[in-house]
């Protein structure tokens, strides 16, 4: 590739710190000027533009992708996100001023799935007031339910939910699942029940969300749904905090609708004064669920390879783009570099 001038990528991902070098090092080697996040925390909407004048691409975090963004990022030509959640980003706008969305699917569900797993079985286990009360002085325990032949209800069984149902056969678990696409032949192989959303609720011991944050799923999870919970169920959320009328969850959590929650993800993150920090039946982890150390590695090499096929001129590929009718002639920003 000819390096003059040199293309600039916007690595706007702040957390990896030396982490990141592999992956910096692979668009550095391709020719690509690569300028780090100097601010240790996510760009605000003001600082992102600041940034995008000479960028055609950034390895994007959760800054806000704006329509004020694009339209005045007119080097941008793809936001490859670190990840596979995007509601921080107007994908509308993006197509309208010809910028491609390109996603790091099929990279993290297997993390995710693990921590969703794992926040299950802390909270029906009771493992963090056990863990607390121990290392307090304190002794006896809490009797709990068992994991073993629960019945697990999976919202949404895209690829975390596939592979949150793939874990609980081990546990003997019987899966209900709601979907609005629902895989019938995956359902069929791995034992898993297609049911109304309706009948999930009513009849789960532990209900999984997995369904992403848009317009239609705003506060997917109300006090109405809450309230067809057994109060002896137990609810998860990996999935992003918008999906999830938080007040609504406070109000069944502490006057015993549901038994408890485990939860990566809020509204406001962190969620500093959230009323739910302060219950003892919920556990929480900090939006870590999609992060370790084989899942970090694919999606950033995901990212890393959007960004190099389009410096070449190419397409990253329709199945990792969110609006792949930016690739139409005309509509996309896209030139390639030049010899």
């Amino acid at each position: 590739m000819n390096t003059k001038p040199k293309w600039k990528v916007l690595m706007a991902v702040h957390h990896l710190g030396d982490r990141a070098i592999p992956f910096i090092r692979r668009m550095e080697e391709a020719g690509l000027e690569v300028i780090r996040n100097p601010h240790g925390r996510w760009y605000t909407e003001d600082e992102l533009i600041a940034a995008l004048p000479g960028v055609f691409a950034t390895f994007a975090s959760v800054e806000p992708y704006t329509d004020r963004v694009f339209r005045e990022a007119k080097d941008l030509q793809i936001v490859a996100r670190y990840g596979v959640g995007y509601d921080k980003i107007d994908v509308a706008a993006a197509t309208r001023h010809g910028v491609m969305i390109a996603m790091a699917f099929g990279t993290n569900q297997e993390a995710v799935a693990d921590s969703a797993f794992t926040l299950m079985a802390a909270i029906v286990q009771k493992t963090v007031t056990h863990h607390l009360r121990v290392k307090g002085g304190g002794w006896g325990l809490d009797i709990h339910p068992g994991l073993w032949r629960m019945t697990v209800g999976i919202v949404g069984l895209g690829r975390i939910g596939k592979a949150m149902a793939r874990r609980c056969p081990g546990f003997e678990m019987r899966v209900l699942a709601y979907d609005i696409r629902p895989d019938i032949a995956f359902a069929r192989d791995n034992n898993v029940e297609f049911v109304p959303l309706e009948t999930l609720l009513r009849e789960s011991d532990v209900v999984t969300l997995h369904i992403p944050h848009t317009p239609e799923t705003d506060n997917f999870m109300n006090r109405e749904r809450f309230g067809l919970m057994k109060p002896t169920a137990y609810f998860i959320n990996t999935a992003r905090g918008g999906v999830v009328d938080e007040e609504a969850l406070y109000e069944a959590l502490t006057s015993g609708k549901i038994a408890g929650a485990g939860l990566d993800v809020f509204k406001q993150e962190p969620p500093k004064g959230s009323p739910l920090l302060n219950l003892d039946n919920v556990v929480f982890s900090p939006h870590s669920a999609g992060s370790n150390l084989t899942s970090e590695a694919a999606v950033a090499n995901r990212c890393v390879d959007s960004i190099l096929a389009v410096a070449r001129g190419e397409s990253p590929g329709e199945e990792y783009l969110l609006n792949p009718e930016v690739l139409q002639p005309g509509r996309g920003r896209m030139t390639g570099r030049q010899s």
